[in-house]
């Protein structure tokens, strides 16, 4: 089953819960700033999406910029700020089976469903 992880206040979040209603697809909508993904999901994440973690976070978030901005982090130690503070999570993540995108810009999404 396709998972979004998805933040409801987030316009491209938005979108992309749409594009996939409109795509007639069956997906689990993951609130992740509700239920906040554990370090070894957010690796496994990070693994599908051929992502480094610096590239998974949101570098203009203040959280970011106040606490961890010109920092030499660790990928395990940017892996841990994210679970410590999940609005620096890029979004939204769409994964269907092993495949994985960050839905910006939403056609990102075709690519695997």
């Amino acid at each position: 089953m396709i998972k979004i992880y998805h933040n409801p206040r987030c316009t491209k979040s938005r979108q992309g819960v749409a594009f996939l209603e409109n795509a007639g697809k069956e997906f689990e909508i993951i609130k992740y700033l509700d239920v906040i993904p554990s370090e070894k999901e957010l690796s496994e994440i990070i693994e599908k999406l051929g992502f480094t973690p610096i590239q998974l976070v949101r570098k203009t978030e203040k959280i970011w910029k106040e606490n961890y901005k010109g920092k030499d982090l660790s990928d395990d130690e940017i892996i841990t700020a994210m679970v410590e503070n999940p609005k620096l999570i890029e979004r939204p993540i769409i994964i269907n089976n092993n495949k994985a995108v960050v839905g910006r810009p939403t056609e990102n999404i075709e690519s695997i469903i």
